[in-house]
């Protein structure tokens, strides 16, 4: 429908142009002797004629309709200057937008077409100008003029929404008009001409939970106490209407997803009103017993549920939390349980909203309570002992077989199972008691010792006749009780020293004592000499009274020569029950002193040093034997440096003298001058370096005139032979031999520079002038010009 009435629109719009366009030919006619410029247009509002007379040219705006798809041009108007006889004299020019592409002028008649399909949604309009010139000269008859030529619209955009699905929440049990969303749609025809782009909102689905505003796009909740819990997303399709809404519009449509948030409309509830659950005896505290939950349609924050006990006869036995997680309480042991004492327990929990909703409080209350029952079942559990730990003592030196104490241990379970006792003997390495299997009597197996080991910390161990896997720990602490059984003695091995010249009553040492046993029956200490030295002319003692005692001077003057060393025996005794007592021998040596008291020695042996020679004679004789040593130790060490000149520099000795100055090179080891890797062979490289021995090819001759007779008896004549011999056969090792020093590389031009091979070949050089060298080289001489002379011998 929307096409068919768009097709007879064009077909008006084109008559009423045509009609127009006759009219104005028609006017021509009639006044062709007034000159005039006509301006024709498709809609008769826009088709009167207005006469500029000082100008010449009648202006108006030219429209023409969009998405024209008919076979002809669409005519937009026609030019006319009122110079213009008719002749074909005048020129018509059209220029600017879209000159000469999309709009063409006829040169004579000065109509215009648009030869293109026009969009205005692309472009609304276009800036021509217009201008009459003289056909053969192209001299302007009119001054170019501006004209616009406007797209009238029509309805060809349906209308478009910003997004094609949309996602909107709204609160579950909202109230009826409640917004949820706004959408919005655009429609690209000319809002100012018709109805094109006026646009009505509708919805096609979503109802009856929803309706939308037709003229804002606004989307609001339709229906009261829409429960997210019974259905939680819907699904809306809007429709956006141009021409109003009217029939032939064109539309558009989106979707839009609404989904309804929860709010806490629902109390937690459990599914049902009694929990039976069950913990050993045996479990500990903080294990779990059981969960309970309590169901809450609700979700997020809303749906969070606190579980609490408030009430029955073990809530002080049991706790129970909240797992977050699953949304349970998690009921836990709070304390130790005993079957024999209780077999069941009962509580009531109760669980309730976190976050509670004020709108919706009349809904309430919005928690719930259940009972839980608990029954204790009964374990096999371990022997108990009467008391967590046992302190005991005993005296030391006590007889072995002493009873030091008793532990007891039962068996909690109902069995009451016979109990059998031991000792763990980690803690009693060296066997110092034993305990009694049945009735758990602990006795000393020897005597103990305080002074060694004042407590004993031993484990005994409890174990039910029936059943050896149960057993049972206790520490027992067995303390030794100390008995008077140490005498005091001196502190430190004491020293005593005292002066010659030492005055009556001088205090010259303070003693103290020390004893083993405990402070009851240690300390105090009583010090005393004994009875048949109490009247000692030499020396007294005095107890100080604070388990100290002062040994004092009884008269004046000692001698070391009469006695150097006394010997004082003193009497300590403690205060305990019996009192025990010790005799310590004090040693005191008489010592020489200054005027102030101070010791100078204590050696005897230098007043027998006095009756012979003096301190001062003695160093002086020491003084002199190590003088004495001094010079013949100088003495010897000057004669050895003296030596006999190795040049004896006399006019009349004419002999030749041999200096050696020891000064030798490093070798082949001395790497250190020069680098080494440049006199390097490659053919050397794994460590060997070839020797060129060479063995004449001829052999020697003897001359026979030069052998001895057989029986010839002088040595002198026998041993020059063969040394003349030796030296003139080059056949007789040691040959010659070429040790190669410095490598000049292989395929060198200058070849090799030595000679020593040159004993087999036949060789130009002429060594005669050797002969001329002196006698120094005459052996050189010898050797090189041996072969002239074999030759003439031969």
């Amino acid at each position: 429908p929307n096409m068919k009435e768009d097709n007879c629109l064009h077909a008006a719009l084109i008559c009423l142009g045509m009609l127009y366009y006759s009219h104005a030919v028609t006017t021509e006619k009639l006044n062709h002797a007034r000159p005039s410029l006509h301006g024709h247009h498709e809609k008769g509002k826009e088709g009167q004629v207005l006469h500029r007379s000082k100008r010449g040219w009648v202006w108006n705006q030219f429209f023409v309709i969009e998405e024209y798809t008919g076979p002809d041009p669409v005519l937009v108007g026609r030019l006319h200057s009122d110079i213009d006889s008719g002749d074909g004299n005048i020129k018509y020019i059209l220029s600017g937008e879209g000159a000469g592409i999309i709009f063409v002028i006829d040169d004579k008649s000065g109509n215009i077409h648009a030869t293109k399909t026009l969009d205005r949604e692309e472009r609304a309009q276009y800036t021509l100008t217009a201008q009459a010139v003289d056909r053969n000269t192209n001299r302007p008859l009119e001054p170019p003029s501006e004209f616009i030529v406007k797209v009238q619209d029509i309805n060809d955009n349906p209308p478009e929404f910003l997004h094609e699905n949309y996602h909107a929440n709204v609160p579950e049990r909202s109230n009826v008009g409640t917004s949820v969303i706004q959408v919005t749609a655009s429609d690209a025809d000319d809002p100012t001409y018709g109805n094109s782009a006026k646009l009505v909102y509708s919805i096609l689905e979503g109802q009856p939970y929803f309706s939308v505003e037709a003229q804002t796009g606004i989307i609001r909740t339709a229906l009261p106490n829409m429960d997210r819990e019974a259905k939680e997303e819907y699904h809306v399709v809007i429709q956006a209407k141009d021409m109003g809404g009217h029939m032939g519009g064109l539309s558009g449509t989106t979707k839009v997803t609404i989904t309804l948030t929860d709010v806490n409309d629902n109390p937690p509830k459990f599914p049902q009103s009694v929990y039976q659950m069950s913990v050993s005896e045996a479990a500990v505290p903080g294990e779990e017993v059981g969960r309970v939950k309590a169901k809450d349609p609700d979700i997020g924050e809303n749906g969070l549920v606190a579980y609490s006990i408030i009430d029955g006869d073990g809530m002080d036995m049991f706790e129970i939390t909240t797992d977050y997680e699953t949304q349970e309480g998690v009921v836990k042991l709070k304390k130790l349980l005993d079957f024999e004492t209780k077999k069941s327990y009962s509580l009531k929990v109760e669980a309730a909203n976190v976050h509670i909703d004020p709108k919706f409080i009349s809904n309430g209350p919005f928690k719930d309570t259940v009972t839980v029952k608990i029954s204790v079942e009964d374990a096999d559990e371990p022997p108990v002992f009467l008391k967590p730990s046992y302190i005991f003592e005993v005296q030391e030196n006590a007889a072995s077989g002493t009873v030091v104490g008793k532990v007891h241990a039962k068996d909690p379970d109902a069995a009451n199972s016979a109990m059998r006792y031991s000792i763990d003997r980690h803690t009693d390495l060296e066997r110092y008691f034993i305990i009694n299997a049945e009735d758990g009597n602990i006795k000393t197996i020897k005597a103990l010792d305080r002074e060694e080991i004042a407590w004993h910390n031993i484990s005994v161990f409890a174990v039910e006749v029936h059943k050896q896997h149960q057993e049972a720990k206790v520490p027992v602490a067995i303390k030794v009780v100390d008995v008077n059984d140490n005498a005091p003695k001196f502190a430190a091995a004491y020293e005593a020293f005292v002066c010659e010249n030492a005055r009556s009553n001088q205090q010259f040492i303070t003693i103290s004592a020390d004893d083993k046993d405990d402070s009851a029956n240690g300390p105090r200490f009583i010090f005393s000499l004994p009875p048949e030295i109490i009247h000692n002319p030499n020396f007294t003692l005095r107890d100080n009274r604070d388990n100290t005692a002062s040994v004092l001077v009884r008269r004046e003057g000692f001698s070391r020569q009469k006695q150097d060393l006394y010997l004082l025996p003193i009497v300590i005794s403690d205060g305990g029950l019996p009192p025990m007592s010790s005799t310590n021998t004090l040693t005191i040596r008489v010592c020489g002193c200054d005027s102030n008291g101070s010791l100078l020695s204590c050696n005897a042996e230098a007043y027998i040093l006095n009756a012979g020679l003096s301190t001062g004679a003695l160093i002086a004789i020491l003084a002199c034997i190590v003088i004495l040593l001094v010079i013949v130790v100088l003495f010897v060490t000057l004669k050895r440096q003296k030596k006999e000149p190795l040049i004896v520099f006399e006019e009349e000795d004419v002999r030749e003298n041999i200096i050696t100055y020891d000064d030798e090179g490093g070798g082949e080891e001395d790497t250190e001058a020069f680098d080494i890797a440049t006199l390097q062979n490659p053919d050397g490289i794994n460590g060997f370096i070839p020797r060129k021995d060479i063995k004449p090819e001829y052999q020697y001759m003897p001359r026979p005139g030069l052998r001895p007779a057989p029986n010839s008896v002088d040595v002198d004549d026998f041993i020059s032979t063969r040394i003349h011999e030796a030296d003139n056969d080059p056949t007789a090792p040691p040959y010659d031999s070429i040790q190669i020093y410095g490598y000049e590389g292989r395929g060198s031009v200058a070849g090799s520079l030595s000679s020593l091979e040159s004993a087999t070949t036949d060789s130009d050089l002429d060594y005669d002038y050797l002969q001329n060298w002196g006698p120094r080289f005459k052996k050189l001489a010898d050797l090189y010009g041996s072969k002239d002379t074999f030759d003439d011998d031969s």
